[in-house]
């Protein structure tokens, strides 16, 4: 995973603190983005400075400097008292040598926290406030509770359209921007909260294929048993440097990459990462996101999908709309052609449920195999032919036909394998060891799918941090199931995840309702 760039160059400091040194310790810590250092409560640099646990300090070395959160060791010898623990995050962006040592004192007061109150109080922000905000964010300057303070007082319609812009462009100021000799360039984006609802690859595949100039960038997962990275990543690289990923468009016409490994709105991926703790997912925020890396990634023409539905991400059409009219509004005010598909989210999409079980849905769907989820196929041409439109090749009935032609003749299957042998080679999506069905417990038709909870249980089971973990559904809306008939099958990584999936199934059977 690379990490933004938040060390700076060390600067002499008359500050008596930074006098006391200390040698680096390499704790093997995963603190996710957040640095963090360990200091022993006897350490001479914790009395003499009055530090505190939790308190944010800078960490001088010799080239580089870094803003850290610190813990304090009151017991035990994990560290000597000579030495500072560093957590993995610290240690890459400060990379200190074998004989370097470090120095510390209080971190300055962050500038745009001012900011970030006047918006829990209520207030408007300008694009320079925005613009200190995430740079501060993808400086490493804010905390993991900062950050959280500053998603929280943005939530709930707490930001009016004018600020949504401005965070939009605030998080494309805040890192690299591609531009393309094309006039088109499309992309697509679809909002979520539909298990299995894996079209990406499959529209890249039939839009390159087509001529279409498609550099796609997608996130990992948020809240979702698996991001289109996540499932990207079973079967090739995903972890492309700028210029990787620009040969393989120039190559091929497209590609399928995660955003956080480019610097292409870093703020994005950071600002992800503790949504994901909070389970937050606004809709300024979500917009923001979207648009961010479409205007990153030098897109200028882009088809969202908003699945709709009681148990997804969006339930309502009213609500559906008002978050597509944000998405144009801003779309516009940055420059970018919108067009928005509302679609059915009433269940999940294809079988699979998790990184790997939704790649094998993709790979079925693109090479035309008898057993291939139609409706994944039929999603996935919608949103095909929507961005063949945008294209213009053509539209309408023959927009879908054409696309409808690239999938059945093969087109889209060689070009997907072309692609993933630019980013680094295709392989096979691997099958999770441990597996268990779940069993009707009656005759009857399935009425109703819990998307909500059906992710939850693909969750507990691993996904998508265990690739190969989530669950296979086998029946859809309107299907009959007889007694002892397997309705999903469980797939974990551990027997340990497996059971804990198995007790959340147990103790809530209205995840798949059946009635007579």
């Amino acid at each position: 995973m690379t990490e933004p760039a938040t060390s700076s160059p060390t600067q002499p400091s008359a500050d008596p603190g930074a006098a006391f040194s200390l040698r680096p310790k390499r704790m093997g810590i995963d603190t996710h983005h957040e640095p963090v250092v360990v200091l022993r409560a006897d350490s001479p640099v914790v009395r003499a400075e009055g530090f505190e646990a939790h308190a944010r300090i800078e960490v001088l070395g010799a080239q580089r400097s870094i803003i850290a959160t610190l813990n304090i060791l009151t017991e035990g010898n994990l560290i000597g008292p000579d030495e500072v623990g560093l957590s993995e995050a610290a240690w890459r962006r400060l990379l200190p040598t074998g004989d370097e040592v470090l120095r510390f004192r209080f971190a300055q007061a962050s500038d745009s926290m001012s900011h970030v109150r006047s918006k829990i109080f209520g207030q408007r922000l300008s694009e320079n406030q925005f613009d200190a905000i995430i740079g501060e964010v993808v400086g490493g300057r804010l905390s993991n509770v900062e950050i959280a303070a500053f998603l929280v007082a943005c939530a709930d319609g707490r930001m009016n359209t004018g600020e949504v812009t401005s965070l939009t462009r605030a998080m494309v100021h805040a890192g690299s921007r591609m531009s393309w000799s094309q006039p088109v360039v499309v992309d697509k984006h679809c909002i979520g909260g539909l298990p299995g609802n894996r079209t990406t690859p499959i529209v890249v595949s039939i839009a390159t294929s087509l001529g279409l100039i498609m550099p796609k960038t997608s996130s990992r997962a948020i809240t979702s048993p698996a991001g289109t990275a996540d499932t990207v990543e079973t079967f090739t690289r995903v972890d492309l440097s700028l210029e990787a990923m620009r040969r393989v468009v120039e190559t091929e016409g497209g590609c399928m990459v995660w955003g956080g490994a480019m610097n292409m709105s870093p703020a994005d991926d950071l600002l992800i990462r503790v949504e994901r703790t909070l389970d937050l997912d606004s809709e300024g925020q979500l917009v923001a996101s979207v648009l961010s890396k479409k205007a990153a990634a030098g897109s200028t023409h882009v088809v969202i999908d908003i699945p709709t539905g009681p148990t997804a991400k969006v339930r309502s059409q009213a609500e559906a709309q008002s978050l597509l009219l944000a998405l144009q509004r801003t779309a516009h005010a940055i420059g970018l052609t919108l067009h928005g598909l509302i679609s059915d989210g009433s269940q999940p999409v294809g079988c699979g449920v998790g990184p790997a079980l939704e790649a094998h849905d993709v790979i079925a769907v693109l090479r035309n195999d008898p057993g291939a989820p139609d409706d994944l196929r039929q999603r996935a041409l919608q949103v095909a032919a929507a961005v063949v439109e945008l294209g213009g090749l053509a539209q309408g009935q023959a927009a879908h036909d054409i696309a409808a032609a690239a999938l059945a003749d093969g087109r889209a299957w060689h070009k997907f394998q072309a692609i993933c042998q630019a980013q680094g080679g295709f392989r096979e999506p691997g099958v999770a060891p441990f597996q268990h069905p779940v069993l009707a417990e009656r005759i009857g038709r399935v009425a109703r799918i819990d998307n909500r909870l059906l992710a939850r249980a693909a969750k507990l089971a691993g996904a998508p941090h265990a690739k190969t973990a989530g669950l296979w559904l086998n029946v859809h809306l309107g299907d009959r199931a007889e007694r002892g008939q397997p309705l999903f099958v469980l797939h974990a990584e551990s027997q340990g995840e497996l059971d804990y999936a198995l007790e959340f199934v147990r103790s809530h059977p209205a995840i798949i309702h059946l009635e007579n």
